[in-house]
């Protein structure tokens, strides 16, 4: 078990990848550290290269996953998440650009942001940046924060639209 997640047989880099929250502190001593998060419901190729991008920002890049009943409210729909959090952790994990994958309960990782300090912080370029309430936290203590140009056409909302369509 690491984090909360259950990792069956997967390699020692891998369970090591995925941290608890209140275990991060030991683990993020490399800077700059690059912070993301977000449901990863269904990873698709958007993800793949958002994260890529992401983590060239940085020495380090960390993932905050929402936990089950953090993603639910964020109301994208009564079956989401499709995949359990432990199974999302442990995929983002997988990912060779990801350095740390963390799981929050909360609505925003506002209250995780402050613990870590990332330098910078990202997100897909869908989002305005402007409007997000980590934005300002990650500039009060000089950091930046950046959005990631959007892939069009690769959004899991719209992948599963399409197979909803196609029963």
């Amino acid at each position: 078990m690491a984090g909360g997640v259950e990792l069956l047989s997967t390699s020692d880099s891998l369970r090591q990848k995925i941290v608890p929250a209140a275990a991060l502190a030991g683990r993020l001593t490399q800077r700059p550290l690059v912070f993301t998060n977000g449901v990863f419901d269904v990873l698709h190729s958007g993800h793949v290269v958002y994260l890529e991008a992401a983590r060239r920002l940085g020495a380090v890049l960390m993932v905050a996953v929402n936990t089950d009943a953090s993603a639910r409210r964020l109301g994208k729909g009564p079956d989401r998440p499709l995949n359990r959090e432990a199974d999302r952790a442990l995929v983002v994990a997988a990912l060779a650009s990801v350095s740390l994958v963390t799981l929050f309960d909360e609505d925003t990782p506002c209250e995780l942001m402050e613990r870590c300090r990332p330098d910078v912080y990202v997100k897909g370029g869908d989002y305005d940046m402007e409007k997000l309430r980590e934005t300002e936290l990650v500039r009060s203590w000089g950091g930046k924060s950046l959005a990631i140009p959007f892939l069009e056409g690769y959004s899991t909302s719209a992948l599963l639209e399409r197979m909803r369509g196609a029963r």
